[in-house]
């Protein structure tokens, strides 16, 4: 076990919702390795959560959000690397562009799910959003 970091951190979570359905993606590495989660990444100094989604989005699969929205948040302890997060939950109800794995490195594919058949194991954050019942609009 890691030591435990004593500052909570900021993460940014993007459901991006098309023709119904949400985009997750297969994480890599030690972190979440082989579960399912939405594109995002740590708020950085200075950049709005609205800000950070866009360019988390982009990053990761290469597509250009239209409108994101505030939707809700979730509080997540990692003791297996000593961190905590608290995740901002955004919704993207339109990108522009096909989703690629531009990090294969750390995504190994994105694919869309419907809401209610959504993929096991997902990484923390999104099993705290699906498991409080939250839905995004529109999936």
């Amino acid at each position: 076990m890691n030591t435990p970091d004593e500052s909570p951190r900021v993460g940014v979570g993007v459901i991006v919702v098309r023709a119904g359905r949400v985009l997750l993606g297969r994480r890599l590495g030690a972190h979440g390795g082989g579960t399912w989660a939405p594109p995002g990444g740590h708020l950085e100094f200075g950049e709005t959560p609205e800000d950070c989604a866009r360019r988390e989005l982009l990053e990761e699969t290469g597509l250009v959000a239209g409108e994101v929205l505030a939707a809700t948040w979730v509080n997540n302890v990692f003791p297996d690397i000593g961190r905590h997060y608290v995740t901002l939950i955004t919704v993207v109800p339109a990108a522009a562009g096909e989703p690629q794995a531009m990090e294969p490195e750390r995504c190994a594919e994105w694919r869309w799910f419907e809401w209610d058949a959504l993929p096991q194991p997902l990484f923390a954050p999104a099993a705290s959003v699906y498991a409080s019942g939250w839905r995004p609009p529109g999936a």
